[in-house]
């Protein structure tokens, strides 16, 4: 039987844009103002990339500012054991392909 990996998909800039807010810095005073204090990078961050540790009072402000569910920010996903170990074969197998395909030093002859 494969077991199921855990994952999720981080939804906070799809949820953004539903919302017409489109720049990065524009969170930093809506969290502030939720006493959720982020520079702007930390900012930049948690929009862009999946974070692996998330603060509830942060993800309590976000659903504030943009009147959702964590279900809307955190969406569960599963991948199967046997999915992701082919997965990895292939990407071996393309990686040596690529090897294979590598431009070969031009050779000069005389006639």
């Amino acid at each position: 039987m494969a077991r199921a990996k855990l994952a999720y998909q981080w939804n906070l800039r799809l949820v953004m844009a539903r919302h017409a807010m489109f720049a990065t810095t524009d969170l930093v005073p809506l969290l502030a103002e939720r006493g959720v204090v982020l520079s702007s990078t930390q900012v930049y961050r948690l929009v862009t990339q999946m974070p692996e540790r998330l603060s509830l009072r942060t993800l309590m402000a976000l659903c504030d500012i943009f009147d959702c569910t964590p279900n809307d920010l955190i969406e569960p996903v599963t991948e199967s054991r046997t999915k992701r170990a082919a997965a990895g074969v292939v990407g071996e197998a393309a990686v040596s392909s690529l090897k294979e395909r590598r431009p070969r030093r031009a050779e000069i002859t005389k006639p």
